[in-house]
C-alpha cells in the first residue's frame, strides 16, 4: 500500500496542484528568485493562508527588511498580518544585523555587539520565537546575507545545515528565500543551498517568443511526485497566481 503523506498546503492558486497538493509536512524547502520575482510576497501569502485558511499559525524572519515596510508592502495585497501579530497567531523578527545602533545588532529582543552576530544566535531567536506563538509554518526571508557571512564553502556549507536541522526540529514546514545567481532554463549553475534542503523552487523571468515570462518550477520536493515543468505565475492584488496547465516552451 502506498504511504500517504501528510501535507501543508500553501493555499496559493495552481501552487499545490503541481505539489501534489502542498509542501511535505515538516520539511524544509528553498524559494530560489531573481530580484523582483515575489519570493517575499509567496513566502508571505503561505503564512497568511495559513493563518486565515488552515489555522496554522506562523513566524516571519526577516534578515532585510523592518517591520513597517514589511507592514505596508503586504498590506497591499489584503494580509493584515499586524493584527494577526497581535492575537498570538503571527509573529515578525527583524533579524536585520542592517538595522542596528552603534556596535549592536538587534535580532528580535536579543541586542548583541556587531562582531558577535552569529548563526547561533539566529537559531536562538528562530526557536523561541516559534514556540513562542506554536507556529506550524516558518519563513526566513532572505538567507543570502547570512551566506555572505561565510566566503568558505565548508563553512557555509555547515551553517546552511545548522539552520535547516534547527528548523526541522521545530516541527513547523518552513520556506527559505535566497537570490537566484544565474536565470535561465538551460546552463544554470546549481547552488550550495539547493543539496541541503528538502525541496526547491525557482522563480525567473524568461523570454517567451517577444515577450517576458514570468515561469515557476519545483526543481525538486521530497516524498512528491512533481510537475517539474515551468509554469507561468502572476502577481496580482491578491498574491501570486500559478497556472499549472500552461505552458511557457
Amino acid at each position: 500500500m502506498k504511504k500517504t503523506v501528510a501535507r501543508t498546503p500553501t493555499g496559493i492558486p495552481g501552487l499545490d496542484e503541481i505539489l501534489g497538493g502542498g509542501f511535505p509536512q515538516g520539511r524544509v524547502v528553498l524559494v530560489l528568485g531573481e530580484p523582483g520575482a515575489g519570493k517575499t510576497i509567496l513566502s508571505t501569502q503561505y503564512l497568511a493562508n495559513g493563518i486565515a485558511k488552515f489555522g496554522e499559525n506562523g513566524l516571519f524572519v526577516s534578515m532585510e527588511e523592518g517591520k513597517g515596510h514589511y507592514w505596508r508592502e503586504m498590506s497591499a495585497f489584503g494580509w493584515e498580518l499586524e493584527g494577526a501579530e497581535k492575537t498570538g497567531k503571527f509573529n515578525f523578527v527583524d533579524a536585520s544585523p542592517i538595522r542596528t545602533i552603534p556596535g549592536e545588532v538587534r535580532i528580535g529582543k536579543l541586542t548583541i555587539g556587531r562582531q558577535d552576530f552569529s548563526l547561533i544566535s539566529l537559531l536562538e531567536v528562530i526557536r523561541s520565537s516559534a514556540k513562542a506563538i506554536d507556529a506550524q509554518r516558518i519563513v526566513v526571508d532572505p538567507i543570502s546575507l547570512l551566506l555572505y557571512q561565510y566566503p568558505d564553502e565548508s563553512q557555509r556549507r555547515k551553517a546552511l545545515l545548522d539552520l535547516v536541522e534547527a528548523l526541522a526540529e521545530t516541527g513547523a514546514t518552513c520556506l527559505l528565500s535566497s537570490e537566484l545567481h544565474r536565470v535561465g532554463l538551460k546552463g544554470r549553475i546549481v547552488q550550495i543551498e539547493e543539496y541541503l534542503v528538502h525541496g526547491v523552487i525557482l522563480m525567473q523571468t524568461i523570454a517567451a517568443g517577444r515577450t517576458m515570462e514570468r515561469i515557476i518550477q519545483v526543481e525538486k520536493m521530497r516524498e512528491t511526485q512533481i510537475d517539474r515543468q515551468p509554469r507561468p505565475y502572476r502577481i496580482t492584488e491578491k498574491g501570486i497566481e500559478v497556472y499549472p496547465r500552461e505552458s511557457v516552451i
